[in-house]
C-alpha cells in the first residue's frame, strides 16, 4: 500500500499548495492528489486556483513525489482536447510521476460558462468519449474527431511526454465503476466499499491501482479537530447527490446549517489518536485499495504531516 496526501485547492492558494507538496515529499508520502475546482465548496474554504498552473509550480519544486488530479472534469467547463494538452504538459514536466484523475464533475464548477448541466447518465457517456478523445491526441498524431458530444478538427499535440499519462477514473456509482475497470488505468473512490473493488475487477480492473481518500482533521485535541472540521469542511456530511447537484457555494452553506458537528465528525477522523487514523486507512486496504490518501482539513498542514511521519507511517511499514 502507498500512502498519499491531499493538496486541497479549496483551502489553499497556489504557493501554499506547492509548499505543502514539498513538505509532503520530504515526509515520505508516495504521492499527492490535487483537487481541480473552479469554486470551493463553501466561501469559508476560501480558495480555488487553476490547477494546471499550480502543477507547474509543483513540478519545479519537487523531485520524487507522484502527483495526480483528484479529479478533473474534462466534459463541460474544459474541452477534453484542452485537458489532453494540459495533462501532456504536466507529464512532460514530471516524467513518470503525473497521472490524470477524471470524473463527471459537479454542477458547482461546471455551470460557470452557462452550459447545461446534464443528467448523470449523459455525463458518464460524455466522460467515456472524453477519455477516447484525449488518448487519440496523446498518440501525437493529427486528430480529427466528430463524436456525439465532442469535436476536434485537425489537432495535434507537439509537446508530448515520452509516455502518455495514466487515466484514473473517479467512481461513485456502478456505471462509473464499470467505466473505470473497462477504460481507465485505475480507480479513485471515496468510500472503503469492497463491492466497488469487486465490480471494478469484474469490469476489467484486475491488477490496476485503486485509490481511496480519507478525510481527517489532526489537531492537538479531538475537540479542536471536530470544531475545525465542522467549520471548514461541513460538506463531508452531505450525502447522496447534493455534492454533484448543488450549484454555488451558498447552497452548500445553506445545507450545512442543517448539519451538526457530530454528523461531520462521523465522516472525518478527528483528533491526535494515531490508532483512529490507522483504522480508517486499514478500512480501505481491507476493502482492496492499494493507494490511500489523507485529506487534512484546516490550516495546520505541517502539524498533520509531522504527525503522520512520526505516528502513522512507521506503523504502516
Amino acid at each position: 500500500m502507498e500512502l498519499g496526501f491531499t493538496l486541497s485547492s479549496e483551502e489553499f492558494g497556489p504557493q501554499e499548495l506547492a509548499d505543502v507538496a514539498v513538505r509532503t515529499e520530504r515526509a515520505g508520502f508516495a504521492f499527492a492528489m490535487i483537487s481541480d475546482h473552479y469554486h470551493p465548496w463553501t466561501d469559508r474554504q476560501g480558495n480555488s486556483p487553476f490547477v494546471w498552473g499550480v502543477l507547474g509550480a509543483i513540478a519545479a519544486s519537487t523531485e520524487r513525489i507522484t502527483v495526480g488530479t483528484g479529479v478533473t472534469c474534462p466534459i463541460i467547463r474544459i474541452h477534453p482536447g484542452i485537458v489532453a494538452q494540459a495533462a501532456a504538459t504536466a507529464s512532460a514536466l514530471m516524467p513518470g510521476r503525473f497521472f490524470l484523475g477524471v470524473g463527471t464533475g459537479e454542477n458547482l464548477n461546471e455551470h460557470v460558462l452557462g452550459d447545461r448541466w446534464p443528467t448523470p447518465d449523459v455525463r458518464l457517456e460524455m466522460l467515456e468519449e472524453a477519455i477516447e478523445v484525449m488518448r487519440s491526441l496523446w498518440t501525437g498524431e493529427q486528430t480529427t474527431w466528430r463524436g456525439k458530444h465532442f469535436t476536434v478538427e485537425e489537432a495535434r499535440l507537439y509537446s508530448m511526454p515520452e509516455e502518455p499519462p495514466d487515466v484514473m477514473v473517479g467512481a461513485r456509482g456502478a456505471g462509473a465503476t464499470d467505466l473505470a475497470g473497462r477504460l481507465g488505468d485505475g480507480l479513485i473512490a471515496v468510500a472503503p466499499n469492497p463491492e466497488t473493488i469487486e465490480r471494478f475487477e469484474r469490469a476489467g480492473g484486475e491488477g490496476k491501482p485503486r485509490y481511496g481518500q480519507v478525510h481527517v482533521c489532526w489537531a492537538k485535541t479531538e475537540e479542536e479537530a471536530r470544531s475545525t472540521a465542522f467549520e471548514i469542511w461541513p460538506n463531508a456530511a452531505m450525502e447522496g447527490s447534493l455534492g454533484s447537484e448543488l450549484r454555488v457555494p451558498k447552497h452548500f452553506e445553506e445545507t450545512a446549517k442543517m448539519l451538526t458537528e457530530g454528523q461531520v465528525a462521523e465522516k472525518v477522523v478527528c483528533g491526535p489518536d494515531p490508532e483512529r487514523h490507522l483504522s480508517a486507512i486499514r478500512e480501505f486496504t481491507d476493502a482492496g485499495f492499494d493507494h490511500v490518501y489523507v485529506h487534512q482539513i484546516g490550516p495546520d498542514q505541517q502539524g498533520a504531516i509531522d504527525f503522520y511521519e512520526r505516528e502513522v507511517m512507521p506503523k504502516l511499514g
